[in-house]
């Protein structure tokens, strides 16, 4: 889990988090209903005018779902392509239509990064300054430099073994009003 400098932790994330919100996801439908769930806030944010990129950070081992995570949202969003992980591209770009124009959304993956330096020297910034919604894989490979996200997704297996638990942490006010909509 990522652990920002300089302050205490909840999950590897400060702990001055807005909101918290804990999701148990049984299976893969859980998945894609929460992923649903997810991408109509994310629009329905849209139509309020609030035209800000989002930040999303999800952590969790391999295998925790996060790509079936971001899968299901964009799914939702109505992206009818292939959605792959950018585990060796580290970033997929998707553009989805919304009654308020088109959404560019950014998938990255930051698995392969051996020095946190690799994310500045890839220009990467730009695309969290850009108004466009990131969902960050392996946030913690950069240490630090995407500074506090939107929203941080930790999602860990569930109890014995079965399904995931998604603990969603909002550090501002657009996640938290995103959060609130799940």
């Amino acid at each position: 889990m990522p652990v920002i400098p300089g302050q205490d932790s909840i999950a590897g994330y400060p702990a001055d988090a807005l909101l918290e919100r804990r999701f148990e996801l049984a299976d893969e439908a859980a998945t894609d209903a929460f992923g649903a769930r997810f991408a109509k806030a994310i629009a329905e944010q849209r139509q309020a005018a609030r035209r800000d990129g989002l930040q999303v950070q999800l952590t969790g081992d391999l295998g925790a779902g996060k790509t079936s995570l971001v899968r299901a949202t964009l799914r939702a969003l109505g992206h009818a392509g292939r959605v792959r992980s950018p585990t060796y591209t580290l970033v997929e770009p998707y553009t989805v239509a919304t009654p308020d124009g088109e959404l560019a959304l950014y998938h990255f993956d930051l698995y392969r990064f051996g020095d946190p330096s690799e994310w500045t020297d890839a220009g990467f910034r730009e695309y969290l300054d850009s108004g466009a919604v990131c969902l960050v894989e392996w946030p913690q490979r950069a240490s630090g430099l995407l500074g506090v996200p939107d929203l941080a997704f930790a999602l860990e297996p569930g109890e014995r073994g079965e399904g995931r638990v998604l603990t969603a942490f909002a550090y501002s006010n657009l996640g938290k009003a995103c959060l609130e909509r799940c």
